[in-house]
């Protein structure tokens, strides 16, 4: 009886899909078409970072599968920088819909930050228009909450820092 437990057992393991190894940097990591797809770059808390040689793509580990190459995901590099591809063109497109004059800014924390004055997309600079003064930031300080509202990189203590009187703009370099 123990024996037909332990051979229930042993298939049942052998079945099962193998643990994620994708724990070590410099790890190459290979596609389900048995080409790489990229290098383990670091792995933090239950994620792996994959540079695919055009996007760092943050993967969680239990998307992993081992080979005896090393660790495998179930997709191709094309397939996955055309997702990443595809992820980037729709974040811009949703921070080129919120970025406009009279917008309404957020900061990293979630507080109101400011309005939107004035954009010079050729000089690369937003004035933000604050109740304690301006500040200048970039294209690239900008991002989306998850509702489409537009958001600072900084929070709201370093916003205040920038932030200088209303007769000149300080900087967010």
């Amino acid at each position: 009886m123990k024996f037909a437990k332990l051979a229930i057992l042993a298939a049942a393991i052998a079945a099962a899909p193998i643990a994620a190894s994708a724990q070590e940097a410099g790890q190459t990591v290979y596609g389900n078409d048995g080409n790489p797809i990229g290098t383990v770059e670091g792995v933090a808390n239950g994620v792996a970072t994959v540079n695919t040689g055009k996007h760092m793509a943050p993967l969680p580990l239990n998307l992993f599968g081992t080979s005896e190459e090393g660790p495998t995901l179930n997709i191709t590099a094309q397939q996955l920088n055309d997702m990443l591809d595809a992820q980037a063109a729709e974040a811009e497109a949703k921070l080129s819909a919120a970025l406009v004059e009279g917008a309404s800014l957020v900061s990293a924390d979630s507080l109101p930050a400011g309005m939107v004055q004035s954009i010079d997309a050729d000089a690369d600079v937003i004035v933000v228009e604050r109740e304690t003064g301006l500040v200048s930031m970039k294209r690239e300080h900008f991002v989306t909450d998850a509702n489409g509202a537009l958001m600072a990189r900084f929070t709201l203590a370093q916003i205040d820092s920038f932030t200088v009187g209303n007769d000149a703009a300080g900087s967010a370099e």
